[in-house]
């Protein structure tokens, strides 16, 4: 089973920058398709973005195409969610969740991922 340790998260002004990390522990090279999620008070959780174990390919939520930029480094064991531009909407909890299925297109359903980590809290705000 692996767990995931996400970290990055804080206070930005809106138009800044931000790098969240999702480190999971015993990740090899394809086990795992990645995903990021988050979930603002009182709203229901959303897919930000995800990328596939075996291809790479990435997904990303409409609200964030041209901002958010995901990668992996399996090196690393770590997946990173690049967030520029940010705005006040994008304050939310951010979680990553590991899939052990999907292989060369990521699902953007929290219901398909099967391992979560503990999220990390990003606020926008002047």
């Amino acid at each position: 089973q692996v767990q995931l340790v996400e970290s990055g998260g804080g206070l930005v002004q809106p138009g800044g920058s931000l790098r969240l990390s999702c480190e999971a522990s015993r990740f090899r090279r394809y086990d795992y398709t990645i995903g990021w999620f988050r979930q603002a008070p009182g709203k229901e959780r959303e897919g930000v973005a995800c990328i596939s174990r075996i291809s790479g390919s990435t997904n990303y939520a409409d609200s964030v195409k041209g901002r958010f930029t995901i990668s992996r480094d399996n090196a690393k064991s770590t997946v990173y969610l690049q967030m520029n531009s940010l705005k006040t909407e994008d304050t939310a909890f951010y979680y990553c969740a590991a899939d052990p299925d999907s292989g060369y297109v990521c699902p953007m359903k929290g219901g398909e991922y099967d391992y979560w980590g503990q999220g990390t809290q990003v606020t926008v705000s002047s």
